[in-house]
């Protein structure tokens, strides 16, 4: 099936004719939909803490924090902010001249409340010698929209989104990246240092250090904080196999296979390079401004709090179960905990003899952990909180996504449809043992929860094969725990238009 040509280019990135040849058949059989007990909800799989409680966590994280504990803020950001301008595209190529759509109307409408609106002024007048309020006088709605996107205006069309401006501050606007180290300083910081770590595209790898090289001293002196930033990209090992429509390999016009990035899963390989106590992990575009940062801080040492408080019963039920030092009662007691606060249940153990109880426990309770802020549900795209079973039969919690689900079994139709929360992107994660050992993260993904998608190439349909998401198949052998939070803390920014929500405004 490869060519020598193939092999060569396989091995440039690493992957096995083996790993390539298991691809091409996960693209030709799918994947199995997974078997749900039921959506998660406040009760049933999800904390909603009293403010009391969550006083309490949060006094819990800042006890951690003045330990001797290593803590990383673990931010995906290498998407690129075209998908953003999808609206705006559309209406450069489109045969009408000035805004039509409900869309356009509302990006010109509010022009000038956007971040980055100076910076597109000052370009406007540089490239046609009008600024923005001109252009549009004159009808030249277009130039202000090509002036914004391409690569002789400021590009956001080709950008990554980490670099745009997304706030505007007395001081000059902010992108998602000075955010990012903004909020670092205020929940992740261990004394007077914070780590924060970026996954980028290569391509974009240096304008991120650029910015972090023009704003670090700025933003250290301003927090009291030293910075510690690393950035790393997807692993070409992680790349996948394109496909034809009949399952062989999709060759470009000179023969090459074509790889494809297998998505936001293939992170789990950066997380797992990441030597860390404790990484919170949260999307690029999830920022808000300085004033309306409270909710998303408290909150996150909320979170926080609960996986320390989680973490340190683990261990310590995981080295009384190591020394021999339980009865019968503490048996019970953990066996509770496993089921009740990380919500794993198993039918088959009540007929466990007592030394297979006890492997079964250490099983679960000797696992990453991570607690996952979940949101009401308000429509939003996306993945959900689920109980769901596992290949050893358990029931734990999970984040499914609808690809995930049979469409054809009604009962898990409506189960994903009526589910009461939705999955932000908000997780705080324990990846060392209870003796202090880096746990091998990769051995924790289910292999059997990828995608497949259709795409295209130059006009040509292929598939594409998705890696198990970061947050969904890349964790499901982790302890979960979800916690409810306040919609307050979820604010991604999908198109340009969010932009203008008061959640992304500056203060009046």
């Amino acid at each position: 099936m490869f060519t020598d040509n193939d092999l060569k280019q396989l091995a440039a990135k690493g992957i096995t004719v083996e790993q390539a040849e298991h691809q091409l058949d996960e693209i030709r059989n799918g994947f199995p939909f997974l078997r749900i007990e039921a959506p998660a909800a406040v009760g049933r799989g999800i904390m909603a803490p009293t403010a009391e409680q969550a006083d309490d966590d949060v006094k819990a994280w800042q006890e951690y924090v003045a330990g001797d504990h290593k803590v990383v803020k673990f931010v995906p950001a290498s998407g690129a902010a075209s998908r953003m301008f999808k609206n705006m595209f559309a209406f450069l190529s489109a045969s009408y001249e000035v805004p039509t759509t409900d869309f356009e109307k509302q990006f010109f409408s509010g022009i000038h409340r956007f971040a980055f609106a100076p910076t597109l002024n000052d370009k406007c007048r540089e490239n046609t010698g009008k600024s923005i309020d001109e252009l549009i006088a004159d009808g030249q709605y277009k130039a202000v929209v090509a002036n914004m996107l391409e690569n002789d205006g400021l590009n956001y069309g080709q950008l990554p989104k980490g670099l745009l401006f997304f706030h505007a501050y007395p001081g000059g606007p902010r992108t998602p990246m000075e955010e990012h180290l903004v909020e670092a300083a205020l929940y992740a910081r261990s004394g007077d240092e914070a780590h924060v770590h970026f996954t980028v595209s290569a391509d974009h790898l240096p304008l991120f250090r650029q910015k972090l090289e023009e704003k670090r001293s700025y933003y250290e002196k301003k927090l009291g904080v030293k910075f510690h930033v690393g950035f790393s990209v997807q692993k070409p090992s992680t790349d996948t196999l394109a496909a034809n429509p009949d399952n062989t390999p999709f060759r470009t016009d000179d023969g090459s296979l074509l790889f494809r990035p297998g998505g936001h899963g293939a992170l789990i390989e950066n997380l797992n390079d990441i030597d860390a106590d404790i990484v919170f992990v949260k999307n690029i575009d999830n920022v808000v401004p300085d004033h309306l940062k409270a909710d998303t801080v408290h909150y996150k040492q909320v979170l926080a709090g609960v996986l320390v408080k989680m973490q340190q019963r683990a261990f310590s039920y995981l080295r009384q179960l190591e020394e021999g030092n339980y009865n019968h009662e503490r048996i019970e007691e953990i066996i509770h905990f496993v089921q009740r606060d990380l919500c794993c249940r198993c039918a088959d153990i009540k007929h466990m003899e007592d030394a297979e109880l006890v492997i079964y426990l250490k099983r679960k309770l000797n696992r990453p952990m991570r607690v996952c802020g979940v949101v009401r549900n308000v429509g939003e795209p996306g993945g959900g909180p689920f109980l769901a079973y596992n290949a050893d039969g358990t029931v734990s919690p999970q984040i499914l996504e609808s690809s995930q689900i049979d469409q054809q079994n009604e009962d898990y139709v409506r189960m994903f449809r009526e589910g009461t929360h939705f999955n932000p992107v908000d997780l705080v994660c324990a990846t060392k043992d209870y003796k202090g050992r880096h746990f091998h993260l990769p051995d924790y993904v289910d292999r059997s929860t990828g995608f497949i998608s259709n795409k295209s190439k130059n006009g040509r349909e292929l598939k594409a094969l998705e890696l198990p998401g970061l947050w969904n198949g890349a964790m499901s052998d982790w302890n979960t725990v979800f916690v409810e939070v306040p919609l307050t803390t979820f604010n991604p920014v999908k198109t340009v238009n969010d932009l203008l929500r008061p959640q992304h405004q500056s203060e009046e």
